[in-house]
Order: C-alpha cells, then structure tokens, then sequence
C-alpha cells in the first residue's frame, strides 16, 4: 500500500471525459493494480479511481494509469506533501455477521431458492480482487455469481458488479450473469442492479431456515 498526500489534478479518459481541478488530495496505490484519488470529505468514497489491473508510467510530474480497456487516469502533481509505503500482508478477509453468514450457508446448501435449476459450484469463489460469495450454474450450464447481504445496499451490488467484470475475463466462466441476494433491497440498489444487468432477489431468512413463507420475490 502506497498513500500520497499531494496537490495535484487529475484527469480521467475512457467512456467519458473527467476532470477534478488543482488540490491537495490523498492518493492511494494498492498492490492489486488499483489506485484511487480522495478528498476530505465523501466517506469513503473516492472521488475517481481506476480498478485493477492497471499499469502506472511516470512521466515527469505526472502519473499516469491504464487499464485493460485503454482508459487513462492522469494525475498531475503539483506539489506531493506525503508519500508512504507499507507492506500489509495477507488479508484475512471480513467475518460477517452471524445472520449474513448463515443466509450464505442456506442458500448454498439450497439456490434454487434463487432461481430455479442453479447449482452450487463453490462458496467463496476467488477472484483477483476478492471472493464472490457464490458461483453457480443455471440450467444451460452458465455461470451465475451471486453475492449475499443481511441488508441490500447500493455498496453491494458494486462490489458484485466489479466481481462480474473480473470473472468475465475469464473465458472458462463468460459470460456470467449476477444475483444479489438479501433479506430487503433498498430502491436505489435495485435501480443500479437493473442498470447493470444483475437481478435482485429477496429472500426469507425464516422460509430458508424451514418455516413457511411466501414472501420471497425475484425482480
């Protein structure tokens, strides 16, 4: 992990045009190829940033970096104020709650509750940015990535969009379809599925544990 304290600008070429004027901003490089640009504000969201993998060249004071799809991200430094490097080892991953965690191990032990004829190929199937909680085969033999939360978020189904983009690339799996799977799906998450192609569907923690419930729907 690389973190970089500069004033600098940043320019984004690809799909569209960006540009973020002259600041100081913290510029973050990890060891997965990625690199993220972030204010002082926003959460944790960056304010853009390029997922991996990437290549980084140096050209005077700039930095600039290019994905698999040609688009650059340019940053011109100004001034760098900090510029730190520390080794993190391996990551143990996040241990989920007890509820997530079991809505994961019921629907792996049964996805049809998710679509009829999927079968469960492996939980926690890697990818070079982290496991996706399920992969499956739907009736026609094609590959389905499913990610499972206690509560659907817009957060969620980014994480499963960039699961998808990174198993599409593998020509054993392509082209895989995405399910996001939790107990409520808030509107927002289910307008960005829509516009990704991921389907939504909620589930019954109660119905999955054996008691009886019609309360779950596929959108």
């Amino acid at each position: 992990m690389r973190l970089v304290i500069a004033t600098c600008s940043v320019d984004y070429a690809g799909r569209l045009s960006a540009h973020l004027s002259t600041a100081t901003r913290l510029i973050m490089l990890k060891a997965d190829g990625s690199v993220s640009v972030h204010s002082d504000d926003r959460a944790y969201k960056p304010l853009n940033w390029m997922t991996p993998p990437c290549t980084m060249a140096e050209a005077g004071s700039s930095w600039v970096f290019t994905n698999l799809k040609n688009e650059t991200l340019t940053i011109n430094l100004e001034a760098v104020h900090l510029d730190v490097s520390e080794e993190l080892g391996v990551e143990p991953g996040l241990l989920k709650d007890g509820v997530e965690a079991h809505l994961q191990e019921l629907l792996a032990a049964d996805p049809t509750a998710l679509g009829e004829g999927l079968r469960l190929v492996r939980r926690e199937y890697p990818t070079d940015i982290g496991p996706v909680d399920l992969l499956c085969r739907d009736e026609e033999g094609r590959a389905v990535a499913i990610e499972v939360k206690r509560r659907g978020e817009i957060d969620g189904v980014e994480q499963l969009a960039r699961y998808l983009e990174r198993l599409d690339l593998d020509g054993r799996l392509r082209p895989v379809r995405g399910i996001f799977a939790a107990q409520r799906i808030r509107p927002q998450a289910r307008v960005l599925a829509g516009a990704r192609g991921i389907v939504c569907v909620e589930v019954d923690y109660d119905e999955l544990r054996g008691r009886k419930s019609d309360d779950l729907r596929l959108f």
